[in-house]
């Protein structure tokens, strides 16, 4: 302990009392209002140059001499959803709105915050309440319409916007999800030229997937060739591209040409059902057995209950003499679709193998029967 003399001591206890006599007199006063005006105005300038956190220091420091200022509030809103900061933005917003429930501009911040977020339900219901103030902005009207399809109400989306596209027609943003709305309410022949128009002026390979899958399902497989195979080009990385294209290559019956693709397909995601199936079955056509069998296994396992895979695990069990595990399991499909020719063709050929020529000769004359009812019906509308 250090000692100090008596006068000493004296000194000290009177330099001591003067330095908090001299700390108290020079306590800060509350900030004037001109401090948070100021940075306010650093805030704005920051979030222009796109320094998002300097402009939400900013107004944090603008809010805290001024908790009521609005513009502050409503900017950090806006600027924490830039950065991605949703949560805190929505709080933000939503003190804003409590004071000013009539702010569009601060309604429109929540919902896009809310959308970012991937809350689409409280996006569209944000998103209403703007559209019903500002009924022909467009950027608001197309973000709802996406939240009404991604709700399920792609009907709704495709009544809402289709009045609003007159005049409007090169604004891709608007064809696409009037496209998409059309495509998902079951008007894709209005929805797909307007799909592929967007996908040719934007380059799009979003675009240019929904209409080829599209057109697959609709068996349109020429036309879902040459829009898939455009998406490739401009995304191969695309999730589920390339079983698309390896479907619809395939329904071509170009297999050289398929096969590449589901290739494609499982290294992009080894565990790709429709891929593993798919090229599964090719390798067990060409006798590849060593080859077909772990893909047509891993799809069994992925779907238990296709009946595809069932089938090919079938054929595959014949192939390499399980012909009482590959009956059984014929039997099973035949039972659940009588009218589905291939258990029948398959049944037909393992029956005589297992020394049952009577149940053999009754699946011939029910393979005859289908194939003459197919072909009075005629090939697949397309």
């Amino acid at each position: 302990m250090l000692f100090y003399p008596r006068s000493m001591r004296s000194v000290f206890v009177l330099a001591l009392a003067l330095s908090l006599h001299t700390a108290g007199a020079q306590a800060p006063k509350q900030a004037p209002a001109a401090d948070a005006d100021e940075f306010l105005r650093q805030g704005i300038s920051a979030q222009q140059h796109g320094d998002l956190k300097s402009a939400i220091d900013n107004y944090r420091k603008a809010l805290a001499i001024q908790p009521g200022m609005v513009e502050a509030r409503a900017n950090l809103g806006a600027a924490l959803s830039a950065a991605g900061q949703f949560d805190a933005a929505i709080e933000e917003d939503l003190r804003v709105l409590a004071k000013a429930p009539n702010n569009v501009g601060v309604r429109m911040n929540l919902a896009l915050a809310y959308y970012k977020k991937g809350d689409m339900e409280h996006a569209h219901a944000e998103l209403l309440v703007v559209h019903a103030a500002r009924p022909l902005d467009l950027s608001n009207a197309v973000l709802l319409g996406y939240t009404y399809i991604k709700l399920g109400k792609a009907n709704e989306a495709a009544e809402m916007l289709a009045p609003l596209e007159a005049g409007h027609e090169n604004n891709m943003d608007l064809e696409y999800v009037l496209a998409y709305a059309l495509i998902e309410s079951g008007k894709a022949t209005e929805g797909l030229p307007k799909m592929e128009r967007v996908a040719r002026e934007t380059h799009s390979a979003d675009a240019y997937f929904i209409a080829g899958s599209t057109r697959l399902h609709r068996r349109e497989f020429h036309e879902a060739r040459a829009d898939l195979d455009a998406a490739i080009e401009l995304n191969a990385s695309f999730p589920g591209l390339y079983t698309m294209a390896g479907q619809a290559r395939d329904a071509l019956g170009d297999t050289d040409a398929a096969l590449p693709a589901f290739e494609a397909a499982l290294r992009a995601d080894p565990r790709d059902f429709t891929a593993n199936l798919y090229l599964g079955t090719m390798r067990l056509k060409q006798r590849d057995l060593e080859s077909a069998k772990p893909m047509l296994e891993l799809a069994l396992q992925l779907q238990p209950t296709s009946t595809m895979a069932q089938l090919q695990i079938a054929k595959l069990n014949s192939m390499t003499g399980k012909y009482a595990e590959a009956a059984a399991a014929l039997e099973q499909l035949e039972k659940a679709d009588p009218n589905w020719l291939d258990p029948h063709i398959e049944l037909a050929a393992i029956y005589y193998k297992l020394h049952r020529p009577e149940d053999g000769q009754r699946e011939r004359d029910i393979v005859k029967q289908l194939e003459a009812k197919l072909q009075e019906a005629g090939p697949p509308k397309q």
